[in-house]
């Protein structure tokens, strides 16, 4: 298993945890893209409804909300958090705590969401978890810009990986989240997750207890790049990997500056993608209703559970 050193602070006096590889020294106060410090950023840990069925479930996931994001997406629905920099720091300790309270509570799972920037923590906090009987799978939840070297870190201590692959083409990762060779990185990152945790397996109630999932936002005026994705994944991977397939797509934050972005996809052109899912030879999946592009089902950031 790979180790970034004596403790969770050698890797961050030159960070290069992600693809931005800011190399600012986060100990000293320097701040990079995600604007993140040394310390641990934590808006919310609940119990989420709102996941793939085979994560919630019925008594929900352990979603771990962790402040900033290492990309500048202009529809992000969750902006509060990953772009205004909402939220309290934790002590690695303390953050342990939070994982075996969730598992207390009745959690499926730990779900760290949007965690990139606090790995080397991360890692500290759930080994010190997992030795007081922490003991349910643990959810890696990111927007899929990760480099190989962080992610083999997390060997052995993440059971799932819910990536997603945003964009095919790198002028859509430019243009709409700011981010530079998106797609080169992300595939890359996925193909090595696929690696440590194979495609899913699932209990007898259904639950996710290893695996891959992609997810798949499909963006409107977007959908050939939507197909492209498709494409690499079925060229890539095997069947037997599920795919994500999202409707959700609501405006907000700045997505009204782009005209493009400034509406929800159709009924229509959401059942064209699930064809062109099953015409290539996809099979394994989950779909969303249309009436999930909602805001209702945004969480509330009000650091519950910290």
């Amino acid at each position: 298993m790979h180790n970034f050193g004596n403790n969770s602070t050698d890797s961050l006096k030159e960070c290069t945890l992600c693809p931005r590889k800011c190399k600012v020294n986060r100990i000293a106060g320097e701040k990079g893209v995600c604007r993140a410090s040394a310390s641990v950023k934590v808006s919310l840990a609940s119990l989420h409804k709102w996941e793939e069925p085979c994560i919630s479930g019925d008594n929900g996931s352990g979603a771990v909300f962790f402040t900033g994001c290492n990309l500048k997406c202009v529809f992000c629905q969750n902006s509060e958090i990953s772009q205004k920099d909402y939220g309290k720091e934790v002590s690695i300790e303390h953050l342990a705590k939070i994982f075996l309270n969730l598992q207390e509570q009745g959690a499926n799972n730990i779900n760290l969401v949007s965690p990139t920037h606090f790995v080397p923590q991360i890692r500290e906090a759930l080994l010190e978890a997992k030795s007081s009987n922490l003991n349910i799978p643990v959810v890696y939840n990111t927007n899929g810009y990760e480099t190989i070297e962080t992610l083999c870190s997390l060997e052995g201590l993440v059971d799932v990986y819910l990536p997603d692959l945003k964009y095919y083409n790198d002028k859509y990762g430019i243009k709409y989240s700011g981010v530079p060779h998106y797609f080169e990185y992300a595939s890359k990152a996925v193909l090595e997750m696929y690696r440590q945790v194979d495609s899913p397996e699932f209990n007898d109630n259904g639950i996710i207890k290893k695996g891959l999932i992609i997810r798949h936002l499909i963006l409107p005026g977007l959908f050939n790049d939507s197909k492209n994705i498709l494409k690499w994944i079925n060229e890539n991977l095997p069947r037997s990997v599920y795919v994500s397939l999202m409707s959700q797509y609501t405006p907000m934050y700045k997505a009204n500056d782009f005209k493009e972005l400034n509406h929800r996809i159709s009924e229509s052109q959401y059942e064209a993608y699930i064809d062109f899912f099953f015409d290539i030879g996809l099979e394994n999946g989950y779909m969303q209703e249309i009436s999930s592009a909602n805001d209702i089902y945004t969480p509330i950031f009000d650091l519950k559970g910290i």
